[in-house]
């Protein structure tokens, strides 16, 4: 199988790089042809270049260029798109289709429905754009806190609507959970067309025996990621979260009483800290896409504490392999923090429940099958389309 994978970077690296960087190398463990169109939004570094940008990925044409020259000149049976935001644009699929490559889109988040990616807004869940107007995202600035730049994503999310390139353009969608397949098939998305995997994760090892103590946060500090309430919560439980990550939150948490914040760490520090934490906490107040927090503290042999939202509901199996909060509650999150980590032997049953459950949905060889399968029903499904079509194309 030849793939090329087509990707633009974020100025911050999140989990979306770091997952199409995993599937990157396990495509080619697997044996497969592999290269990779990377765009990078290091460029956009003001305002002025960010407006500039959001209105340009209706249909980038710079970035289409790009990766159709890769594509022309490494003939990949699959064009696999990541983020497509805002130097490529949907407008990438039809290129490709056009060119004859099946084409595969992975529904990292929420950009496809919604303006703002999250489906989030005054720091609760919204859908009004799902199956209405994205151009509502306009009256609450969806975008970056901006009208303009609202509208110039609400006009992308319109168009590609309206013109039928997710119905017509894209053979196989990937979704990382069936919350999501769930959420993207209410919008219009075809429910045939959408697949269920999640991303993998490179087996750790089997965890080591050994007591285990302390709560942990890995993750962005800002405030769909519920830290601040997190921060109330350690201090209602009088315990102490060890918190590793940045963001925009990092100054004003600096100094609680409740949190030893450690800043961004190196993968094998993290994987570390996971592996010696009682619990890993994640009390997002948003839907999340696939939290790899989850995976990576399941691989750990480490349990989860989760807002009852979104996917992470499905995740998180109550009482089996963490614990489940409604999300936003400091007080039900701090009586869970105070049960888990007060109980290391219900913690420890969880916590081998939860590496059970990494390898046998998570682990990189499991996933890289459903990935190959994934490409080759689109294949399939595109030359389906060629022998049916009158012109042959």
């Amino acid at each position: 199988m030849r793939v090329l994978l087509a990707h633009n970077r974020y100025q911050v690296r999140g989990g979306e790089d770091a997952a199409v960087a995993r599937d990157l190398a396990a495509l080619a463990r697997a044996g497969c042809a592999v290269e990779a169109v990377f765009l990078d939004n290091g460029a956009i570094d003001s305002g002025l270049a960010r407006l500039r940008a959001a209105v340009a990925t209706t249909h980038a044409p710079e970035g289409i260029a790009r990766v159709m020259a890769a594509a022309r000149r490494f003939a990949p049976d699959v064009v696999h798109v990541h983020n497509f935001f805002p130097l490529l644009s949907p407008g990438i699929h039809a290129a490709a289709r056009a060119a004859g490559f099946a084409t595969v889109q992975t529904l990292h988040n929420y950009r496809l429905i919604c303006p703002g990616a999250f489906l989030m807004r005054d720091g609760a869940p919204c859908e009004v754009c799902v199956t209405g107007s994205p151009y509502q995202a306009v009256r609450f600035a969806c975008y970056r806190g901006s009208r303009i730049g609202s509208l110039a994503v609400a006009r992308m999310v319109d168009h590609h609507r309206r013109a039928g390139t997710w119905r017509r353009d894209v053979d196989r969608f990937v979704a990382l959970t069936p919350f999501a397949r769930e959420r993207f098939v209410a919008a219009g998305i075809p429910a045939e067309r959408i697949r269920i995997r999640p991303n993998g994760l490179p087996d750790p090892g089997p965890p080591a025996d050994g007591p285990r103590d302390g709560l942990l946060y890995v993750g962005r500090l800002s405030p769909e990621k519920g830290v601040l309430v997190l921060a109330e919560a350690a201090i209602r439980a009088g315990r102490r979260v060890t918190v590793i990550g940045d963001g925009p939150l990092a100054g004003a948490l600096a100094g609680h009483p409740g949190l030893d914040l450690r800043g961004a760490l190196t993968p094998d520090a993290v994987q570390a800290a996971m592996a010696r934490a009682a619990a890993v906490v994640v009390p997002s107040l948003w839907y999340e896409g696939l939290p790899m927090v989850v995976a990576e503290a399941f691989a750990a042999g480490t349990p989860v504490v989760a807002s009852r939202i979104g996917a992470l509901a499905s995740l998180v199996a109550e009482g089996e392999t963490g614990l489940r909060v409604e999300p936003g509650d400091a007080a039900t999150l701090s009586a869970a923090l105070g049960r888990i980590a007060g109980d290391p032997t219900a913690a420890s049953a969880m916590g081998r429940a939860a590496r059970a459950v990494y390898e046998r949905e998570w682990r990189e060889d499991v996933t890289t099958r459903a990935l190959l399968d994934i490409y080759r029903d689109a294949v399939a499904a595109r030359a389906a389309e060629v022998r049916l079509s009158p012109t042959g194309t």
